[in-house]
């Protein structure tokens, strides 16, 4: 049985790790972190657990952690791992980062767009970017997993198979992506309040978002050259979920049933990737509460672009569920194991 630490317990994507591994066969939680509720019963935070977890949240003291667990997950902001994190940590026990600061591979860069220092710039070339689709082999060899932001999971998956093939210009990418409130995390923001998000659809982080860096470095790493792109998100009046739709230019004529089957042929063997059937566009209630991924592309032949569509729950595949399908990875589990969720609906 996989022991695992959650420091970042009590926020929304914590709580979907609680909930995930409270149901799965080969791992428990034994620690509950979180700073804000040291000390309280973790059910009289999220009631939804009573007589499911008794236990209570405790700090975030990753030296003591790692003396009990097998793998420590941190749903923390940006800039807590990477302080906490030291090679006597890494040499006992493994760590799934679901915040940024081991995605980006250049410091600077990282810096530049969080305007944070980086605490622990020594690790970053070691840490396995978490996309289990395309690094399914350098994860199950990592100790330190940096788990991808929801929007980049999202973004990366919808366009990968056209950038790896080379056959749109990765100068003409534009990205234009929405997400449910959850996004934005549990903490009080006056921008996340009922009255302001309810009725209302707004753009934000224009020209300035944070993933920016990290889709178009996972692009550039497809592609194999350098990609500048423009990626929009917006937030709609909605608990959870992500739609992206991506447009580019195509480098020369293709029909669908060519697309198609590069679709296919990427995606045939990935149980969370859904390729949709012809002109069906993705929704998000269709992958609500699951680990799915569903895309789907369309081509203009009038403007000669295509395209390119995705939808997921932002907290499980773009947060949670990945994390634990990076976990099953890791320790040579079912990838599926504790995540063959079936979507909820409506």
């Amino acid at each position: 049985m996989i022991k695992a630490g959650i420091i970042g317990s009590t926020g929304y994507a914590g709580q979907e790790l609680v909930r995930l591994l409270t149901q799965h066969k080969d791992a428990e939680v034994v620690w509950y972190g979180s700073r804000s509720y040291i000390d309280q019963k973790y059910y009289d935070v999220f009631h939804n657990m009573f007589q499911i977890v008794d236990d209570k949240c405790l700090d975030d003291n990753m030296d003591e952690l790692a003396e009990k667990v097998d793998v420590i997950f941190t749903a923390t902001p940006q800039g807590l791992c990477s302080s906490l994190v030291s090679e006597e940590v890494l040499s006992k026990v493994k760590i799934i980062d679901l915040s940024a600061d081991f995605r980006i591979k250049d410091v600077n860069r990282y810096e530049e767009w969080y305007g944070i220092k980086h605490q622990s710039p020594e690790f970053i070339d070691e840490a396995v970017y978490g996309l289990c689709e395309i690094n399914r082999k350098d994860v199950a060899k990592a100790r330190l997993i940096a788990n991808p932001g929801c929007y980049p999971t999202c973004s990366t998956l919808s366009i990968y198979p056209m950038a790896k093939e080379g056959l749109i210009d990765m100068n003409s990418v534009i990205i234009d992506a929405k997400s449910g409130t959850s996004g934005a995390g549990r903490g009080a923001k006056v921008n996340n309040l009922y009255c302001e998000v309810n009725e209302n659809i707004k753009a934000y982080g224009v020209a300035t978002h944070r993933h920016t860096p990290e889709i178009e470095d996972q692009l550039s790493y497809a592609s194999g050259e350098k990609v500048l792109l423009n990626f929009t998100p917006h937030l709609v009046p909605m608990n959870r979920g992500i739609l992206v739709t991506a447009y580019a230019t195509l480098k020369k004529d293709v029909s669908y049933e060519e697309v198609k089957a590069i679709y296919d042929s990427y995606y045939k063997d990935e149980y969370f990737v859904r390729v949709l059937d012809k002109d069906v566009c993705p929704e998000t209630r269709w992958v609500e509460g699951s680990n799915y991924v569903d895309v789907n592309f369309k081509i203009d032949q009038r403007t000669n672009r295509i395209i390119m569509m995705g939808a997921m729950d932002n907290l499980v595949k773009g947060a949670a569920g990945q994390a634990v399908q990076n976990m099953n990875i890791m320790f040579g589990l079912k990838e599926t194991e504790g995540l063959e969720l079936v979507p909820m609906f409506p």
